[in-house]
């Protein structure tokens, strides 16, 4: 029997039908994360020292680099600083200011950057300000003050306060995460599932007194490998889902996979690496299960969707100690070509559980395990920019429930996956479709015919990719383009589909053009 080489492509195929629908696509699935920690927010987003920086402290580069990822809601100011947080320390002069130990990072916090500055910062990059509030030292009426401070018309103390600081309209911040990782020993005023739920509901239901429009964001479990899960997630769900509108997940994944604590001493697995996106649809799909039983034990009308508002790559930079520094130079990932297919897979699975996850925020921006690098006289676009920038910018309308047919592939940790991981997306108002293509494979090439089952499009109009031979190739400040999704020739429809070879250890996007509706 004569052997294939590896060079030969194996043959794979994606069916897709435009009234074959998983769910509507949110634009709030394309959003960031910018928490006071490490370089984030200080010589990140925010460096009056840097001779790039304009009058107001902010980096002209660095925000065209995230207008360039076309971020729809930010999620601030944490995270674990969040539960040692006074809001009111950054308002008012600047000079006037306390700073503070930020115990979450055992840095120093100057409340430089606050509230005002914020929301000046997320109107010029037209995103959605996410706000969380501090249940950890903070008090139910700490967080209702906050919501009168950004969103009440003047008339009483901080809205009051907020007009005597420059702004005298309301910001009218929609979005409340009710507190922040609640069941975590490392959390600032851990909680059990029972307390927490208590005092999220008491708090939110004293800021929906405030302001009856805004939304609001419960705590699930901290990460899957957390003792508690899933029934920390039950117990809030059960408890709090008549206060709630959203439902937070958090999860990193590694190489080698995580422990809770850390993975040392665990040996690098790609291709079960490569195949994380089957743990992402089981949490996505065990906490939709979840909803649904809180939802029938409530006996409730309205629905909860899920917010994944911490997720990325997160293993090798895992010293969190800022030994009491100002912008400390912590948590700063590397990351690499592999790292940049997983956050491909991690999207594809937003699409595929679109019709429950409606919020998404990669943490974080800028400097701290970010797709965006900085020093005082530079930046560098990591290479998990790409794929997030080409969905976001690309998914849009409904995503689609696409048909693959593909080579398996073995895994240690997760048996036979396929080759290839697939979604899917079309837009009836602009007539564009969107497909996105992993090939998982270290070694083989697939050939994939892509075909139309209803609508065959006019033509494919764009279509980038990334790839290489290195799975641990990266970029730098001296080689900022060695890992980057390039354009490549769209290929020429036939008939009802097309056909492209896809190289192994690759992410490919193609835009379809479809006759207007």
């Amino acid at each position: 029997m004569t052997e294939i080489p590896d060079s030969t492509p194996l043959q794979a195929s994606v069916a897709l039908h435009t009234g074959r629908i998983t769910g509507e696509i949110s634009p709030l699935l394309f959003g960031g994360f910018a928490e006071h920690m490490g370089r984030c927010i200080y010589e990140g987003i925010y460096d009056p020292e840097s001779p790039l920086s304009d009058a107001r402290g902010l980096r002209p580069d660095v925000m065209a680099a995230l207008k360039e990822t076309n971020y729809r809601i930010m999620r601030y100011p944490g995270g674990n600083f969040v539960s040692g947080y006074r809001w009111t320390d950054g308002i008012g002069p600047k000079a006037g200011r306390p700073r503070r130990r930020a115990l979450a990072w055992r840095s120093i916090e100057t409340n430089q950057f606050g509230p005002h500055e914020f929301m000046e910062f997320a109107e010029e990059l037209g995103t959605e300000p996410m706000w969380a509030v501090n249940l950890g030292t903070g008090s139910i009426q700490d967080a209702a003050d906050l919501v009168e401070y950004m969103n009440l018309p003047t008339g009483t103390l901080y809205s009051d306060l907020r007009a005597s600081n420059g702004r005298s309209e309301p910001y009218g911040v929609k979005y409340w995460c009710l507190g922040n990782e609640m069941d975590g020993p490392w959390q600032i005023g851990q909680m059990d599932a029972h307390a927490y739920a208590d005092k999220a509901v008491q708090a939110a239901k004293l800021m929906r007194w405030m302001d009856p429009g805004i939304k609001t964001i419960a705590c699930g479990s901290s990460a899957t490998a957390m003792p508690g899960y899933p029934e920390w997630d039950m117990t809030v769900l059960s408890h709090a889902y008549e206060q709630i509108d959203y439902f937070s997940m958090h999860h990193y994944a590694a190489n080698p996979y995580p422990t809770i604590s850390n993975t040392d001493g665990l040996p690098r697995d790609t291709d079960s690496y490569l195949a994380s996106s089957l743990h992402f649809d089981e949490h996505a799909d065990t906490l939709a299960a979840a909803i649904r039983v809180a939802k029938a034990k409530n006996r409730s009308k309205r629905d909860v969707f899920l917010c994944w508002d911490e997720w990325n790559v997160w293993y090798r930079a895992k010293g969190g100690d800022g030994e009491w520094s100002e912008a400390p130079h912590i948590l700063e990932e590397v990351y690499n070509l592999e790292d940049a297919l997983v956050v491909a897979t991690w999207l594809n699975t937003f699409l595929r559980k679109s019709d429950v996850v409606k919020i998404a925020c990669i943490a974080q921006i800028v400097n701290v395990i970010a797709p965006i690098m900085t020093r005082r006289d530079g930046m560098f676009r990591q290479t998990i920019f790409y794929p997030l920038t080409l969905f976001s910018r690309h998914a849009s309308g409904v995503a689609l429930d696409p048909l693959v047919r593909a080579p398996l592939q073995p895994t240690a940790r997760y048996g036979d996956v396929s080759m290839l991981d697939v979604s899917a997306s079309f837009d009836e108002a602009t007539g564009e479709g969107a497909t996105f293509l992993v090939n998982r494979s270290q070694t083989r090439p697939l050939r994939v015919t892509l075909s139309w089952e209803d609508d065959t499009p006019r033509a494919l109009t764009g279509a980038w990719q990334m790839s290489g031979p290195d799975p641990l190739a990266e970029n730098s400040f001296e080689m900022p383009d060695a890992v980057t999704a390039v354009p490549i020739t769209p290929p020429v429809i036939e008939g009802r589909q097309v056909s492209l070879t896809v190289p192994p250890l690759s992410f490919t996007t193609l835009i379809a053009q479809h006759a207007p509706r």
